[in-house]
């Protein structure tokens, strides 16, 4: 078997752990097995896994930028905690962007998110969807585990609540969009349906979609990009996409050959990609420029 080969069954055993069965002993099992040693399999998933020690691509003290983290009411009585990032000085009014983590809750890689965000001219929060379950906890195992067991529909409905929030910023231009990844980008698609007209832009990194038939629904502008090795989520992506364009809606996809799913996440060393990543978000820039601005 050739390193490629390995690399790549060892990367969608990965993906199988983290958006499945969330078994890290049959996983490991698996893992061993694959790379001849348990010493072997523990490096391999340490490549592949994101690294909370990765360095921040804007450092969180950054002078250009005020952040914070705190809490803000989504309605029923409950709260939403989350990290806000803003131009210190935007020099006008700015639209502003929700940033939705992946399956693995609200980290330093989100909220570096955030701040990219935030450095191109927007007001970011990132929130906490794991909020209503005391946080994200520092064990990303306990996080995927938490995930996999909240109720959507008040997910879908802080995502909507957090957009009002946004468009209703006194120094903000009245305009909100979203972005999220992986578990976030599948939020992204279904807080869009919920929304309609109250999301500006939204913006979806390969996040499992609906059900083409949903697509009839859609009315804001949706941009999703897709790894080319991510048949997990493109089986559902593609078709809806396809369902949305034929219904008339402002939908555009794109499709980065031969990367891996979570390609913009710069913490995992094996399934980051550089270029993939770099295009991915310069076009997500100047969507949010052509809709939020």
């Amino acid at each position: 078997m050739t390193d490629d080969s390995i690399r790549a069954r060892a990367i969608a055993l990965y993906d199988r752990f983290t958006h499945e069965h969330h078994d890290r002993r049959a996983f490991m099992r698996e893992m061993t097995l694959l790379a001849g040693s348990a010493a072997a399999a523990a490096a391999l998933v340490e490549a592949i896994a994101a690294s909370p020690a990765a360095a921040a691509a804007v450092d969180p003290a950054d002078p250009r930028l005020v952040t914070r983290k705190g809490g803000y009411a989504v309605g029923g009585g409950r709260m939403m905690t989350g990290y806000f990032a803003a131009p210190r000085k935007p020099g006008r009014k700015v639209g502003a962007v929700m940033v939705i983590h992946e399956n693995r809750g609200l980290n330093a890689h989100t909220e570096d998110v955030a701040r990219r965000v935030a450095l191109a001219g927007y007001f970011a929060v990132a929130p906490d969807f794991l909020s209503d379950y005391g946080g994200t906890p520092a064990d990303e195992d306990q996080a995927r585990e938490m995930i996999g067991k909240v109720d959507y529909d008040k997910v879908i409905g802080a995502g909507f609540a957090t957009l009002g929030r946004l468009k209703g910023l006194a120094n903000g231009n009245g305009k909100a969009g979203m972005v999220g990844f992986c578990w976030g980008g599948a939020m992204v698609h279904q807080v869009a349906l919920a929304a309609g007209a109250g999301v500006d832009a939204a913006v979806s990194y390969y996040g499992p979609a609906p059900a083409p038939e949903a697509a009839a629904r859609l009315q804001a502008p949706l941009m999703i990009h897709l790894a080319g090795n991510d048949a997990r989520v493109n089986t559902t992506a593609q078709p809806y996409a396809a369902a949305a364009k034929a219904a008339g809606k402002d939908v555009t996809l794109h499709e980065y050959a031969g990367v891996e799913h979570a390609f913009n996440n710069d913490t995992s060393a094996e399934r980051y990609d550089m270029a993939a990543a770099e295009l991915a978000w310069g076009r997500t820039l100047a969507f949010f420029e052509r809709h939020l601005a």
